[in-house]
């Protein structure tokens, strides 16, 4: 495997001068050390190491630093990891086949309220690409609302269980979203839908995604992206050492926001920004928690805790959701 090496960039999503640094190296430690205690109160003695993944196991490195844009306001590592060992370790990200499934099966029934709002914004079911679709748990629910859904992810063991799991009614092809949409005439414009849940703010070059996804929609296509809310993450991190920090950690780790296991943080504006020049017009954004990731190794309380917190995070979001955890973006591809 290629050994990380990193670079210094500008902002992905505006091109300004690096930004102010919002976290540096010994912070987000510090932070991974407070994840890595969270969980060890809340798992049950014994619990096997496969489960631990996305909870204090991460395919992304921990950052060595975090910058926040000035002008557009996204939250974005700098340095950064280049593009080749960002790939390599999706690509070679080895789960058990037994976790892959239970998480399968946790997802596809919350991606069900997914299925439903793309249908809403779009006005009709129709084709759908999911990229990144890992597990297959989104293919699953929109497949069962009357999608005709495809997705393509880089993972070979991911994908052997989204085939097993959704069956032949759903094509799903080992590729990236790059290769895929490369095809030109195969899939240009095919698609009246691409949702990309949980990913885009792990891809390289969130400007030349949201540029190809463009090209694989038909006039008046949707572009669903669910991304971690920035300015929630900077916000809420600000008071982890203060009086109300044991509320802030339990904000930022349900929601897998501590030590901030990801490459992009959006905000409303920063999509805007992203979207707009490139012929969208954002129509929905929605506030929202991350998915139930409590199993049978967590401990009773802390399942209730989770689903407590997430419960009362959802009826407080707005429909511009400043301050959710997690924003779901719907875009419409102009004419």
């Amino acid at each position: 495997m290629t050994t990380a090496t990193y670079e210094l960039t500008a902002c992905p999503v505006c091109g300004h001068a690096p930004g102010d640094t919002l976290a540096d190296g010994d912070a987000l430690r510090a932070e991974q050390e407070r994840l890595w205690a969270f969980h060890d109160a809340r798992l049950r003695p014994g619990v096997p190491v496969e489960r631990l993944v996305d909870r204090v196991a991460f395919s992304q490195r921990l950052p060595l630093g975090l910058a926040r844009c000035a002008q557009c306001t996204l939250v974005y590592r700098n340095p950064r990891e280049r593009d080749i060992a960002l790939r390599e370790a999706y690509a070679d990200e080895a789960v058990e086949a037994d976790a892959l499934r239970a998480l399968h099966d946790t997802q596809r029934d919350a991606y069900g309220a997914q299925a439903e709002r793309l249908e809403e914004v779009l006005g009709r079911r129709g084709r759908v690409l999911e990229v990144g679709s890992y597990v297959g748990g989104f293919l699953a629910a929109a497949a069962r609302r009357g999608w005709r859904a495809t997705g393509i992810d880089i993972n070979a063991a991911a994908l052997a269980v989204a085939r097993e799991a959704v069956g032949d009614d759903v094509e799903v092809e080992e590729a990236d979203l790059d290769g895929y949409a490369a095809r030109g005439d195969t899939v240009a414009g095919a698609f009246d839908a691409v949702a990309v849940w949980n990913c885009f703010e792990q891809l390289p070059d969130p400007r030349g995604a949201a540029h190809r996804t463009a090209a694989l929609l038909g006039a008046g296509g949707v572009l669903a992206l669910r991304v971690p809310n920035g300015a929630f993450y900077a916000a809420i991190r600000e008071r982890l050492d203060g009086p109300l920090g044991p509320v802030a950690e339990r904000l930022l780790a349900h929601n897998n926001l501590l030590a901030f296991p990801y490459r992009h943080g959006f905000t409303p504006g920063s999509l805007r920004r992203l979207l707009e020049p490139l012929g969208f017009e954002v129509v929905r954004v929605y506030g929202d928690a991350l998915v139930p990731i409590a199993d049978e190794w967590t401990r009773p309380w802390a399942a209730w805790e989770e689903r407590l917190l997430k419960g009362a995070l959802r009826l407080l979001a707005g429909d511009e959701a400043e301050w959710a955890p997690w924003l779901e973006v719907y875009a419409r591809r102009r004419a």
